[in-house]
């Protein structure tokens, strides 16, 4: 039995399709289901049922899968740590993520790797981006601020950042000293992070001001620019810390204290289930997530 042919199995059974898989694994389409065949000759059980929907696994592919999906993703993400400690790290490695969280993040973290020559792209994209991108090999790892369900892709939490409610100086001050802040709250403008996941509703709800309604004024899927109106004196928000730090520090923003305090928004680093056999991809991701820990 080939640990090839275990690969390209685990491939398919991840993607439910010989195409997908081919894709993933750069092979050709015939030569994925030849390999298939070759391990259900091996295994003497069917693994898979053919139909124009795709590759439906069988009870013994289940099985299968359960034995050795996880080990040998462990097995080949070891073997790329080893290759990128001993192997030329030159050419470029594909992210994708929130925009703001590469360029505020992201960015600075890579002048390591980019003085030891090697090239990175940075795709800005939401959610369902990174899932896509990641699952049909465009991109090699990913950034997202929202929990992944897939199972064509591997997460791991690397970072917790705090979540605060925000404005310039004037306002800021004005809702502090309101008799009610639900009350103020809603008489300000409110700037919001994408429709679908707006994190002020998180803010809102942890300091028990059930009482506002968010209804944006301006509805944005880059932190920056809703910064920039903030900095320019108009209307309020919850952001992730990191965002207004500098800004702050600077005097240009200022907190706006919650009844209980901030909340917090959870980031992952997101792969491909099979990316870590490329040392280039496991080295790029083993330094990033070692310094997004320690909250660089």
């Amino acid at each position: 039995m080939s640990l090839v042919h275990l690969r390209t199995f685990i491939e398919v059974y991840r993607q439910r399709s010989i195409s997908g898989a081919a894709r993933g694994l750069g092979l050709t389409q015939p030569a994925v289901s030849q390999h298939i065949a070759a391990l259900e000759a091996a295994v003497g059980r069917q693994l898979f049922l053919r139909s124009v929907h795709g590759m439906a696994p069988t009870p013994a592919a289940d099985e299968l899968a359960a034995d050795i999906g996880d080990r040998l993703d462990l097995a080949e993400a070891a073997l790329g740590a080893a290759r990128a400690r001993s192997s030329e790290m030159a050419g470029a490695v594909r992210l994708v993520g929130h925009a703001d969280f590469l360029s505020e993040v992201i960015a600075p973290l890579l002048i390591p790797l980019l003085m030891a020559q090697m090239k990175v792209r940075l795709q800005a994209g939401d959610r369902d981006d990174v899932i896509h991108n990641l699952a049909e090999g465009h991109c090699d790892l990913g950034l997202s601020g929202y929990p992944i369900q897939d199972r064509r892709l591997r997460t791991e939490l690397v970072r917790e950042e705090p979540v605060i409610a925000v404005a310039a100086p004037a306002i800021a001050a004005r809702l502090r000293t309101a008799p009610d802040l639900a009350t103020a709250l809603a008489a300000e403008p409110l700037l919001a992070y994408n429709l679908e996941r707006m994190l002020v509703d998180g803010w809102l709800a942890h300091n028990g001001l059930q009482g506002v309604t968010p209804n944006p004024a301006v509805i944005g899927q880059d932190f920056r620019g809703l910064r920039r109106l903030l900095c320019a004196g108009f209307g309020w928000t919850a952001m992730p810390a990191y965002l207004c730090r500098a800004e702050i520090a600077r005097g240009d923003l200022e907190e706006i204290p919650g009844p209980v305090g901030p909340t917090a928004n959870s980031y992952y680093m997101v792969w491909a289930a099979g990316a870590l056999r490329h040392p280039r991809i496991a080295h790029v991701r083993q330094t990033l997530m070692a310094e997004l820990r320690r909250g660089v």
